[in-house]
Order: structure tokens, then C-alpha cells, then sequence
């Protein structure tokens, strides 16, 4: 399975979404379910945003348990910053998909 994110759509589709920043943002990742996802999540988060609190972090469980859903909301500050932290999830092998 591809890791997939906004950052993969092309110039085109990326000039169809518009955002201004600074904004309230928020960042889906899903991956297995471990508490390292979480701790990678934090991380990340607090290395992009300096205003990042763990307590932004919502996290849900797939049925079976063996998948997480982790929901981030934060000021984004623009989209290197956006790029930056899609990136660095997408690099983990517990990271499935950055939305």
C-alpha cells in the first residue's frame, strides 16, 4: 500500500485548493495500531509547530484493533510546513496513509 497525502497531487490540483494561512489545520494519519504511532505523531508535530500540544492528538481504534486513526488539529503557518510534516510521517513504516 502507497503512503498517499496531499502533497502527492499535482500542480494543477494543488492551485484548486486554496488555503490561507495561518490556519486551523487538521493532519489524518493512519497506521497500526502501537503506541509508537502516537509517539511518532507527537514528535513530529512538535519538530513543525511550535505551538503543538499532545493533548491535539485524538486517536481511534479500528474495530479489529489492529489500525489507528490519529486526527491532529494545529495553526498550519503555510505550506512548507504542511509538505515538512506530511513528509516526515510518510517515512515511517507504522505511518499507512497521511491525509
Amino acid at each position: 500500500m502507497k503512503n498517499l497525502s496531499t502533497t502527492d497531487l499535482t500542480d494543477e490540483q494543488r492551485k484548486a485548493v486554496t488555503i490561507e494561512f495561518p490556519c486551523s489545520y487538521p493532519i489524518k494519519v493512519v497506521g497500526s495500531s502501537t503506541p509508537e504511532l502516537e509517539q511518532l505523531v507527537a514528535a513530529v508535530m512538535a519538530r513543525h509547530s511550535s505551538d503543538f500540544n499532545h493533548r491535539q492528538i485524538r486517536v481511534r481504534e479500528s474495530s479489529s484493533g489492529r489500525w489507528q486513526s490519529l486526527t491532529v488539529t494545529f495553526t498550519a503557518t503555510g505550506e512548507q510546513q504542511l509538505a515538512a510534516i506530511f513528509a516526515d510521517l510518510k517515512e515511517s513504516p507504522l505511518v499507512q496513509m497521511v491525509l
